[in-house]
């Protein structure tokens, strides 16, 4: 997968003291994304903004605001809304593009 005509952040979005890194994409027309990694751990993500989370290597076992925990592996996506959360464990780094809106 690649991107056309984007600004990428120099600096990198650290959270989870490390566990979770991304950098932020910006195309042409405003849309913005992350490109990152989760490396092995289970983390609570609590969303402000509806969230497409499209796995690109490894794989997800993703609990969507408390529903029991489903497996997406490479090319699979799923979608939380704003104000709802997701809980995502993983047992080897996974790559993932997060969709923003």
């Amino acid at each position: 997968m690649h991107f056309t005509q984007v600004s990428v952040a120099k600096k990198a979005n650290v959270f989870f003291d490390g566990k979770c890194v991304s950098h932020t994409v910006t195309q042409a027309d405003g849309t913005r994304k992350s490109v990152g990694v989760i490396l092995p751990s289970t983390l609570r993500f609590d969303l402000t903004t509806r969230e497409v989370m499209e796995v690109i290597d490894g794989t997800a076992y993703v609990s969507e605001n408390g529903a029991p925990e489903e497996v997406y592996t490479a090319g699979q996506s799923w979608t939380v809304d704003a104000g709802g959360y997701f809980i995502v464990r993983t047992e080897a780094p996974l790559h993932y593009v997060c969709h923003f809106g």
